[in-house]
C-alpha cells in the first residue's frame, strides 16, 4: 500500500513547534482517564515523542478540558460493546519476507518499535501484545482519523442529511465560498483531489500547530486556494479531511464528535472511553487525533471487515464501506475513500510513523499497531501484516479439517 507523505522529521517538527508554547493539558487530575491510559501528546496537536524519548508519559486529557471541549472531546463506551474473546495463538514465529530477506513477527514488532498490536479472526483475539502500555492505554491514531470521518460521512448520506457526494462542498458549508474549495464535490475531498494548492510535508505542520493552540481550523480552510483542477491527480491534503467533518456536522446539525458517539461509538460496539481532537472552538479536527484502546480500533476494522455490521446492527451502510475500499480513481488505484488499498482486497487506516488498522477479508483478520514511532522497518508493515492474516486462516482452516 502506497502510505502517507509524512516523514518522522515532520512529526519532530510538530512536536517541537507545539511544545515551544505552553500546553493545553500539563497536568493529568486522578481518575480522569481509565487506568494506564496514556495519549500521545498534548492538547490538541497530539504530539508524539521522538525515538529518544521512549521513557516520556504524555499528558492525557482531563475531564475538565474535555468537558468544556477545549482541546479533546470525549466518546463514552458503547452500553452494548462488541463482545471479544480471548483466544490466544502463538503467532510470535510467523515468517515473512521483504526484499529477499526472512523476518519473524517476533522481529518486526522489535525493531517497528510496536507498543500496542492486536489480531483479531473475526470476534477472537488471537494475539496482543504492549510495550510499556497495556490494553487500557489510549493510542493516538494520527491519520487513521480520516477513516472514521469517512465512516461519518457515508452515515450522513444513508441518512439523507448529504444528497450525494458528488455535490459540492459549499451546498454544505457556504462558508468556503470564494475559497479554494468553492465548486469542488465531496467526491474529490474523499479521494484526495481536492485540486487545493497543498504540500502535506510543509502545510500541516503550521495547521495542526495553530489548531492546538486554539486558532479556528475553519478559519484555516477558509484561506486555502485553488492550484490545481479538481479530479485530475492524487494529492494527499489533511486539511479536506477536516473540510468532511465540517461537513458532518453543518449537514445534520450535529457536532462531529456527537455525530461519531451516536452514529459510530456507541452502535458499533466500542469498549472504552475515548477522545477526539479539536481546535478548542467547537471543531473537530477530523483529519487526525483520535486517543482509543487498540481493542476499539480493532472493532473499526472489524465493522468494516463485516461489512458495515455490528452486534446484529448495520452501523455503517454496506455500499459505503464497498465503494470506500475500492480504487476511487483511475489516477489512483491504490486509494479508496480515506482507505489505503492493498493486495487481494486488503485494506487499511494509517495514520503517522506506523499506526495501522489492518484489514484482510480475503483472510477474515483484521490487525491494529500502534506506537511512539516507527523509525525502521515500517516499509514492510503490510508483508508482514498479510503473512500474520495468512496465519491465522490458515490454522483455522486446519482446526477445521481435524
Amino acid at each position: 500500500m502506497r502510505h502517507r507523505p509524512w516523514t518522522l522529521a515532520l512529526a519532530t517538527a510538530a512536536v517541537t513547534a507545539g511544545l515551544a508554547a505552553p500546553p493545553a493539558l500539563a497536568t493529568v487530575p486522578s481518575g480522569a482517564v481509565p487506568s494506564g491510559a496514556v495519549p500521545s501528546g498534548t492538547g490538541a496537536l497530539g504530539a508524539e515523542p521522538g525515538p529518544g524519548a521512549r521513557n516520556l508519559k504524555p499528558a492525557a486529557p482531563s475531564a475538565a478540558v474535555t468537558g468544556n471541549a477545549a482541546g479533546f472531546d470525549p466518546l463514552t463506551a458503547s452500553s452494548d460493546p462488541v463482545e471479544l474473546r480471548d483466544a490466544p495463538r502463538d503467532l510470535s514465529k510467523v515468517t515473512y519476507t521483504h526484499k529477499g530477506q526472512k523476518h519473524t513477527l517476533d522481529d518486526y514488532l522489535a525493531r517497528t518499535g510496536t507498543q500496542g498490536f492486536v489480531v483479531l479472526d473475526g470476534l477472537n483475539v488471537v494475539f496482543e501484545r504492549y510495550v510499556t502500555t497495556n490494553r487500557d492505554t489510549l493510542f493516538q491514531s494520527w491519520s487513521m482519523a480520516k477513516s472514521f470521518t469517512s465512516a461519518a460521512v457515508g452515515i450522513a448520506m444513508h441518512e439523507g442529511f448529504i444528497g450525494s457526494i458528488d455535490d459540492t462542498v459549499t451546498r454544505y458549508v457556504p462558508e468556503l465560498k470564494g475559497s479554494g474549495y468553492d465548486g469542488v464535490s465531496l467526491r474529490d475531498l474523499l479521494r484526495m483531489s481536492s485540486g487545493i494548492a497543498w504540500d502535506e510535508t510543509l502545510d500541516v505542520p503550521p495547521v495542526h500547530v495553530a489548531a492546538s493552540l486554539g486558532l479556528p481550523i475553519t478559519e484555516m480552510a477558509r484561506q486555502r486556494r485553488r492550484g490545481w483542477e479538481p479530479g485530475s491527480r492524487f494529492e494527499y491534503t489533511s486539511m479536506n479531511s477536516f473540510v468532511l467533518s465540517w461537513i458532518v456536522a453543518k449537514a445534520t446539525g450535529t457536532p462531529y464528535h456527537a455525530y461519531v458517539q451516536r452514529k459510530i461509538w456507541e452502535p458499533a460496539g466500542m469498549g472504552s472511553r475515548a477522545y477526539l481532537g479539536n481546535d478548542s472552538n467547537g471543531n473537530s479536527l477530523g483529519y487526525c487525533c483520535y486517543y482509543a484502546t487498540d481493542r476499539d480500533f480493532a472493532r473499526f476494522g472489524l465493522l468494516y471487515l463485516n461489512g458495515g455490521r455490528a452486534n446484529g446492527r448495520q452501523v455503517v451502510p454496506r455500499s459505503w464501506v464497498a465503494e470506500s475500499t475500492r480504487p476511487s480513481a483511475p489516477f489512483n488505484q491504490g486509494y479508496g475513500l480515506q482507505w489505503w488499498l492493498g493486495e487481494d482486497g486488503d485494506f487499511e487506516a494509517n495514520g503517522l510513523a506506523g499506526q495501522h488498522i489492518y484489514v484482510s477479508p480475503r483472510n477474515g483478520v483484521v490487525i491494529v499497531k500502534s506506537t511512539l514511532a516507527t523509525v525502521v522497518g515500517e516499509d514492510e508493515s503490510d508483508d508482514a501484516f498479510r503473512a500474520v492474516a495468512a496465519a491465522v486462516a490458515a490454522a483455522r482452516t486446519g482446526a477445521r479439517a481435524r
